[in-house]
């Protein structure tokens, strides 16, 4: 039974009935769109299926055609996509290897059983009502993760979708026996077939929730965590690491660092699942600075100074205070010291220093390292 006020919300989502590029079609919105109006979300973009009708149908009303691998078509005004209902067969390794079919006795419901999870299986079409064969509703109100059938285990991205959900709905368990499909698709080497991009794409997602910890958490519980993220170190230290990086709202490219800077080879990591360069950078940044002595009570002047050039932070301050954020999720730092010690050492006129000097290049280093290094022990005498 939906509440008046679901049912208003769920309403903004139904098929427009002024359409005129839709009327007479079987339309429906399916997936997160309605999952995610059912648990009083934000709604984001809306996944449209279309049930009976052809390609040939679509381009002849005007939709224009994307698709790859199945039918996929934007509408002409809204440039929103709609995919015809298709089903799915297993012809290969990875999530790349199916063969997909969209015919027009295809129905919603069969498009519904090849998704991944029965949260994720539910529609609202034209008359509002939420169609649900999979019991999606149940299992949301439960809190629970369930897989929609067998052929979970024969899509690895499914795993990564799992271990994100989980991330993102911190509340939810998982049910026991998608817990041990994730395991035989790990067993049977599917995840070995993943491609870094998407593994890189799913990850990006988990960081940006608010319990990123719970995505290794599951990734850890099947085994899985060093054929999907290899050469993560991942233990007490780290997790904590994370959960102060949640309490401190750091922003995803330092919570990546956190995650991946403790790792043995976090550049090996990064590049291995093709992360963007500013994580690829911090993290190894992090990787590099942990035990750094400069970050040690009573480090002298020469060596904080050594340590802000190594960064290169007096080029590049807002990646320095970045760093220096992501770095006190693991050890204690006194951030604004640190920003007040950058901001000393810029503030040295090493353009001045230049001209006095101008052609004694020896002199001109040694001149302006000494004036930072006052500045440093000034602030540290104070």
């Amino acid at each position: 039974m939906v509440d008046e006020g679901l049912a208003q919300k769920l309403a903004t989502l139904r098929p427009a009935t002024n359409d005129r590029f839709i009327a007479g079609l079987q339309v429906y919105v399916v997936g997160g769109a309605v999952r995610d109006a059912l648990l009083n979300l934000p709604a984001g973009d809306k996944d449209w299926v279309v049930v009976g009708t052809t390609p040939e149908a679509m381009q002849a009303r005007g939709f224009i055609p994307v698709g790859g691998d199945f039918p996929v078509f934007l509408h002409p005004r809204s440039k929103e996509e709609y995919a015809l209902a298709r089903t799915e067969r297993k012809s290969g390794r990875g999530y790349q290897g199916f063969t997909f079919y969209t015919g027009t006795e295809v129905t919603l419901e069969d498009d519904l059983r090849r998704r991944d999870l029965t949260i994720n299986a539910m529609a609202l079409g034209a008359t509002g009502s939420i169609i649900d064969p999979l019991n999606g509703l149940q299992d949301l109100q439960a809190k629970l993760l369930r897989h929609v059938g067998d052929a979970f285990v024969e899509d690895p991205v499914r795993l990564l979708r799992l271990a994100r959900f989980a991330a993102r709905f911190s509340s939810f368990s998982i049910a026991a026996e998608t817990e041990q499909l994730a395991q035989q698709l790990v067993a049977d080497g599917e995840v070995d077939a993943l491609v870094p991009e998407r593994i890189w794409q799913e990850l990006r997602k988990a960081l940006n929730t608010q319990a990123p910890w719970r995505f290794i958490q599951v990734l850890e519980s099947v085994h899985a965590t060093q054929r999907v993220l290899p050469g993560l170190r991942y233990d007490t230290r780290v997790e904590q690491a994370l959960h102060q990086a949640i309490e401190h709202d750091l922003d995803s490219v330092q919570r990546y660092a956190v995650l991946c800077g403790a790792s043995d080879n976090a550049l090996a990591l990064a590049t291995s699942i093709r992360a963007s360069a500013e994580c690829r950078d911090l993290s190894q940044l992090v990787s590099v600075s942990l035990s750094h002595a400069a970050l040690d009570a009573g480090a002298s002047a020469e060596t904080q100074l050594q340590w802000l050039e190594q960064l290169d932070a007096l080029r590049r301050p807002e990646r320095f205070k970045q760093l220096v954020g992501a770095l006190r999720c693991y050890r204690p730092v006194d951030e604004s010291l640190w920003l007040l010690r950058l901001e000393a050492v810029l503030q040295v006129d090493a353009a001045s220093i230049a001209r006095q000097y101008a052609g004694q290049g020896a002199q001109i280093r040694a001149t302006v390292q000494a004036a930072r290094v006052v500045v440093l022990s000034s602030l540290m005498a104070n």
